[in-house]
């Protein structure tokens, strides 16, 4: 991976934990920030525009919830 993947989730979320297993099977590394924990996360989640989580971040590329096309095309994006 060129680009490193961050997955903005909370300890209770369904949607998260799905987006993470998806990673995983797909051998993608990545970074978890729980914006329960953390206003600083709350902020960056913010600034791209979203309001709840999950979030999924690559680059450029931010994908809200668990859109399997789209966290497809950014597991590819990351990859490059």
């Amino acid at each position: 991976m060129s680009q490193p993947v961050i997955i903005y989730s909370t300890a209770n979320c369904s949607d998260c934990n799905q987006v993470k297993q998806l990673m995983k099977e797909q051998g993608v590394p990545f970074e978890v920030r729980d914006v329960m924990t953390s206003t600083a996360y709350q902020e960056e989640v913010e600034k791209l525009g979203f309001m709840g989580v999950p979030v999924t971040v690559s680059g450029a590329h931010a994908v809200k919830g668990f859109n399997l096309p789209e966290l497809k095309e950014l597991i590819s994006a990351a990859a490059r």
